[in-house]
C-alpha cells in the first residue's frame, strides 16, 4: 500500500522569478577550484564573464553577456558559487523524496553517504527573457559539473529534482529543452479515497512561466506525464502563446493528437498556493472515453 501525504499549504516556498538554486552533494570535502581554472570553464560554457570575488567562501562572476536591465540602470547577471559546507540528507522529508524519479535507486544512497555540498545561484536574473535565463541557467550547472568532478549528484531546489552527477555530465540535451529536463519535475499524486489522479509540474515559475495541472482518472499515468512535459516545453520556447480558455492537443494510445482538443484556464494552484498553473481540462476522455 502507498504511503500517504498531506501536503503543508501554508508554506510558500516557491518564489515565481527567483534565484535557481543548485545543490552539489559529495561524499567528501571539496576546495574551490582555482579562480583561473573557473574562469576557463565559465567563459567556455557561458560567455565573457568577469570574476569579482574568488575565496574559500564565495566565488562570483558577473556574466557579461546576459544584461539585466531595471528602471535605474542596468547590470551584468551574477553567479555564485558557495563554499563547501556540511550536507544532512536527512533534511529531505519522504514526500520530497517521493516526487524524485530520475534517481529512485539512487536517492537514499545519495542522501546517506553525501556529507557535504556545494551551492550555486543566479542572482538578478529574473528579468531576462525566459530562454536566454533558461539557457544561462543551464550553461551555469555544466560549467559547474566540468569544475566539481568529484560531485555525487545534483539536486535543483525550484523543482525538486535529483541527478547522478554521471547524468548531468553526459547528456546530450541542447537548448532551452535542458531547463525542461533538469530544472522541471512533473509530479504524480493518487487522490486519497477516490480514482482520481493529479499532476503537476514544478519549475515553470522561476522563469515567471505557468506552471500545469491535470486532474483525471482511467487513463495511464505515463502518458499525461509525457504530455505536461511536451506542454511545458512548448511554453518556454514559445514564451507561453496560450491563453485562458484555448486548448492544446490532447492524448490518443499514448501520443499527442490534433484529434483531442483540452481546454486550459487559469487558475491559483491547490497545491501550491503561490503559483499560477494553467489547469488541463481533459475532459471525458480523462475518463476513457472519446
Amino acid at each position: 500500500m502507498g504511503e500517504i501525504f498531506q501536503q503543508d499549504l501554508s508554506k510558500k516556498d516557491i518564489h515565481p522569478g527567483g534565484p535557481f538554486i543548485i545543490q552539489m552533494l559529495f561524499k567528501k570535502y571539496v576546495d574551490m577550484p582555482d579562480k583561473e581554472k573557473m574562469l576557463d570553464a565559465m567563459e567556455r560554457h557561458i560567455g565573457a564573464v568577469e570574476c569579482f570575488c574568488h575565496n574559500e567562501k564565495t566565488a562570483g562572476f558577473a556574466a557579461l553577456d546576459h544584461i539585466a536591465e531595471f528602471q535605474d540602470g542596468k547590470l551584468p547577471v551574477q553567479l555564485f558559487v558557495m563554499g563547501c559546507s556540511g550536507f544532512e540528507g536527512k533534511g529531505f522529508d519522504d514526500f520530497l523524496k517521493s516526487q524524485m524519479w530520475d534517481c529512485q535507486n539512487d536517492r537514499d544512497r545519495i542522501f546517506e553517504e553525501c556529507k557535504y555540498q556545494v551551492v550555486a545561484t543566479d542572482m538578478m536574473a529574473g528579468v531576462l527573457p525566459v530562454q536566454e535565463r533558461a539557457n544561462l541557467d543551464m550553461d551555469f550547472m555544466e560549467a559547474l559539473a566540468e569544475l566539481f568532478p568529484s560531485c555525487e549528484a545534483f539536486y535543483f531546489q525550484n523543482s525538486g529534482k535529483l541527478f547522478l552527477a554521471e547524468d548531468v555530465r553526459k547528456h546530450q540535451i541542447v537548448g532551452s529543452d535542458r531547463f525542461i529536463y533538469f530544472g522541471v519535475n512533473v509530479r504524480f499524486f493518487n487522490i486519497q479515497g477516490t480514482e482520481d489522479m493529479m499532476i503537476d509540474t514544478v519549475g515553470m515559475s522561476t522563469l515567471f512561466l505557468p506552471d500545469l495541472q491535470y486532474h483525471f482518472h482511467d487513463m495511464d499515468p505515463n502518458w499525461v506525464v509525457n504530455h505536461a512535459y511536451n506542454v511545458a516545453s512548448y511554453i518556454l520556447e514559445n514564451d507561453n502563446p496560450i491563453q485562458d480558455g484555448e486548448t492544446v492537443d490532447g492524448i490518443i494510445n499514448g501520443g499527442m493528437s490534433s484529434e483531442v482538443k483540452w481546454k486550459c484556464q487559469y487558475e491559483e494552484s491547490l497545491i501550491q498556493p503561490v503559483r499560477e498553473v494553467i489547469d488541463i481540462n481533459m475532459g471525458e476522455y480523462a475518463s476513457g472515453n472519446r
